[in-house]
C-alpha cells in the first residue's frame, strides 16, 4: 500500500485505504469519502505528469467531460482535484475485477458469455460516441466487470489529456495502448469513434481465442502490424466460432476506418442482432436505441448465442441490413383495425338507406 502512509488523506476530503493496481501513469486506491461516507475509487497521477502545465489544464477538461457521462456501464466520475502536487480523479467504487485479468485467468471466453459483456461495453462507449467523447484507451484493462456480470468502461479522456504533453515525452499511453490502438493511432493520428471500434474487436477477438491478433515485443513493430498485417481469421484459432461472427469480426478490424462500423453504438445493434439469429428464443439482448441514452444499457444475457454452430454461413451483411431495417409487426392491433374498417364500412350503406327514405317522404 504504497503512498497511503505519506498521503492518508486526500483533498482533506478521501481517506486513502488500499492500492487496488498501479500502472506506468497512475496508482488506484480504494479510499472513502468521508464528507458523503461512501466508498470510492481514486486515481493518483504521477509527479511527472501533474506538473505539466498543459496536461493538468487538458485533464480538468478532460475530468469534466467525463463527470457529465452517466450511463450504467460507465464508471462515475465524482470529483477530481490536485493534492500536494498530484492530480487525482474520484471514481465509483466498482466491486469485481478488469476484464484483462479474466481472460488472463480463462484462456478464452465462450460465445455466449462474451457477446454480452462486448454488447455492455459498446453501449457504454456508444453512449460517450453520442456525448462526442472518444475514449482513445479502450482496453480490457479499462473494463471492471462484477460479480453479476455487469461490465463498466472506466478511463474516459486520460488519454487525451496525455495528448497534451510535448510530443518528446510521449510514451504509448499517449494514444491508447499498443495491443489495442487502431491503425491509424498506430500512424500517430487523432483517434476517431471507428478507433474505439477497432480496439472493441481486438479485445472481443482475445476474448473468444485466448491471444490478441497482434504481438510483438517491440512497439515499433507492433504498431506496424496493426497498420499493415492481417489478422488470423479467428475460427482458426477457435473453430467453435460462428463464421458470421468471424465475418463480424474481422469488419472491424479493418485497416481503414471507414470500413468498420462507424461507432460502438451500431457494432452493439450487429451483435445483438447476431445473437438473435443464432437463438432467437433465448437470445434476449434488446437492441440499442441512438435515440435514447437510457435503453442503451439494458442487457440481459443470451442463454445460447453459439447455438447457431461453427460451421453456420450468415452474410454478416444481411446481419446489418436486417438490424437496419427489422420491423416488428403487431397483428392484434393489425386485426383490431380490420374489423373496425369493417364495421365502419357496414354501416355506410345503412345511413344512405335511412337518408333517401327521410328524402322520399
Amino acid at each position: 500500500m504504497d503512498k497511503v502512509a505519506s498521503t492518508p488523506l486526500l483533498g482533506n476530503r478521501y481517506q486513502l485505504i488500499q492500492t487496488l493496481g498501479t500502472g506506468g501513469m497512475a496508482v488506484v486506491y480504494r479510499a472513502r469519502d468521508l464528507m458523503l461516507e461512501r466508498p470510492v475509487a481514486i486515481k493518483v497521477l504521477r509527479q511527472d505528469y501533474s506538473r505539466d502545465v498543459a496536461f493538468r489544464e487538458r485533464f480538468r477538461q478532460e475530468a469534466k467531460a467525463a463527470a457529465n457521462l452517466s450511463h450504467p456501464n460507465i464508471v462515475t466520475v465524482h470529483d477530481f482535484g490536485l493534492d500536494n502536487g498530484r492530480l487525482y480523479i474520484v471514481m465509483e467504487y466498482i466491486p469485481g475485477t478488469d476484464l484483462k485479468t479474466m481472460i488472463k485467468q480463462r484462456g478464452r471466453f465462450t460465445v455466449d458469455e462474451a457477446i454480452p459483456l462486448c454488447v455492455q461495453a459498446c453501449a457504454g462507449i456508444g453512449y460517450a460516441h453520442r456525448a462526442g467523447l472518444i475514449h482513445c484507451d479502450v482496453k480490457p484493462h479499462n473494463m471492471l466487470v462484477t460479480p453479476d456480470q455487469r461490465l463498466k468502461v472506466t478511463d474516459f479522456g486520460i488519454a487525451r489529456a496525455l495528448a497534451s504533453i510535448h510530443p518528446e515525452e510521449r510514451n504509448d499511453v499517449v494514444w491508447g495502448s499498443p495491443q489495442y490502438f487502431s491503425p491509424e493511432q498506430a500512424s500517430g493520428a487523432a483517434p476517431s469513434p471507428a478507433s474505439d471500434v477497432y480496439s472493441l474487436g481486438v479485445i472481443l477477438y482475445e476474448m473468444l481465442t485466448g491471444q490478441l491478433p497482434f504481438n510483438a515485443t517491440d512497439p515499433t513493430e507492433l504498431a506496424r502490424m496493426h497498420r499493415e498485417t492481417s489478422p488470423v481469421p479467428p475460427r482458426r484459432l477457435n473453430p467453435e466460432i460462428p463464421a458470421a461472427l468471424e465475418q463480424i469480426i474481422l469488419k472491424v478490424l479493418s485497416k481503414e476506418p471507414s470500413a468498420r462500423y462507424r461507432t460502438a453504438d451500431q457494432l452493439g445493434r450487429i451483435l445483438t442482432t447476431f445473437s438473435r439469429q443464432a437463438d432467437p428464443f433465448a437470445a434476449n439482448i434488446p437492441p440499442i436505441s441512438s435515440s435514447n441514452p437510457s435503453t442503451a444499457s439494458q442487457t440481459t444475457t443470451p442463454q445460447s448465442v453459439s447455438s447457431l454452430g461453427a460451421g453456420s454461413k450468415v452474410d454478416s451483411t444481411a446481419i446489418e441490413v436486417n438490424d437496419e431495417h427489422a420491423l416488428d409487426i403487431d397483428w392484434i392491433t393489425v386485426m383490431l383495425a380490420l374489423l373496425t374498417l369493417l364495421t365502419v364500412g357496414g354501416l355506410i350503406p345503412f345511413w344512405l338507406y335511412v337518408g333517401l327514405t327521410l328524402t322520399s317522404h
